[in-house]
């Protein structure tokens, strides 16, 4: 049976499935230090890969039917320029980032016998995660380049993960238009694999290049593989208003696919700053987004495990045949 095939049976016995949340900020809590690691998350698949694969197992432990891998910002030129190693380590080291979630699922598995079968996203940022200089949240380097520069930065992170059997792609915090129109062209070159498709977004209606949020669906919706569309780290209040404007794009063959952040701001001199806005808890606020048409819904930066738990045990209230042990 084809992911696509598998996706589709899930979601329409269950009516929806649980993502994970924030993997980098949940190995902060855990004691990793990663702020201003210009490999970010992905440093630690050199350094501590068992604290990846346990920060895995924590998601799935509370009920995540699909984790992503630890490859956010994970790239060939990245590895060789701030670990000093080749060309191959590179790439082995990429692939293992994908290795340490499916293992992960595995031990899980045997672990938890009773439990749903889980799957693994294989993560690929934007080339602005890359610059690390926040333009994942801007896009304005997609100003400069051309699409085929875009899609000659992506090949080799997709070309690594397919080879290591990704066969789904988490394409994440998109903040451009362009950069999603080059990944939509370049999926066309792993035919066996699909993908999810989310954009930054800097308000209700527009991703991050200051683009409708409607065009860029409309430009995701020119491949047949990208199974879901949607957004990511951004505040959770936005998420309906996003939504909202595309309620004319849905159709029973792509869903929306939504895992904002906690709606906590990152201030660079004080950390993590928490908002009176906080008060309504993503587990909350899922009913609307299923009303919406949402069927992938989890969190990112700041978004724990117990959070994941409680999104998982409220939509179990509304969904009881979803008989996933913890």
């Amino acid at each position: 049976m084809s992911l696509r095939a598998r996706l589709r049976n899930k979601i329409n016995d269950e009516g929806y499935l649980i993502l994970d949340g924030g993997l980098a900020t949940e190995l902060e809590a855990q004691g990793a230090h990663l702020q201003g690691d210009p490999l970010w998350s992905a440093r630690l698949l050199h350094t501590n890969p068992q604290a990846v694969k346990d920060v895995h197992h924590s998601f799935l432990l509370s009920g995540a039917n699909i984790i992503t891998s630890a490859t956010y910002q994970a790239t060939i030129q990245g590895f060789i320029q701030h670990l000093a190693i080749g060309s191959n380590a590179a790439k082995e080291l990429l692939a293992s980032g994908y290795h340490l979630a499916i293992d992960a699922v595995k031990a899980f598995g045997s672990s938890m016998p009773a439990a749903r079968p889980a799957m693994v996203a294989a993560s690929i940022g934007p080339y602005g995660a890359f610059l690390h200089d926040g333009s994942e949240y801007s896009g304005v380097y997609a100003e400069k380049m051309s699409i085929e520069e875009l899609k000659a930065w992506h090949r080799p992170q997709l070309e690594c993960l397919a080879a290591a059997g990704a066969d789904l792609f988490a394409l994440e915090t998109i903040p451009s238009v362009k950069e999603a129109a080059a990944m939509v062209e370049l999926l066309r070159e792993f035919p066996n694999c699909d993908a999810w498709i989310c954009f930054s977004c800097k308000d209700g209606t527009r991703v991050s290049d200051g683009s409708l949020f409607r065009d860029a669906v409309r430009v995701a919706d020119r491949s047949t593989q990208v199974l879901a569309v949607g957004v990511n780290c951004c505040p959770p209040k936005w998420v309906e208003s996003l939504l909202d404007s595309v309620t004319a794009l849905r159709n029973p063959d792509r869903r929306w696919v939504v895992y904002p952040n906690s709606g906590e701001e990152w201030d660079t001199h004080h950390g993590w700053q928490t908002s009176v806005e906080m008060s309504t808890t993503i587990a909350a606020l899922s009913d609307t987004w299923l009303k919406q048409g949402a069927a992938l819904i989890g969190g990112c930066c700041r978004v724990d495990p117990d959070q994941i738990g409680q999104l998982r045990r409220h939509l179990r209230g509304r969904c009881p045949t979803d008989d996933l042990e913890t």
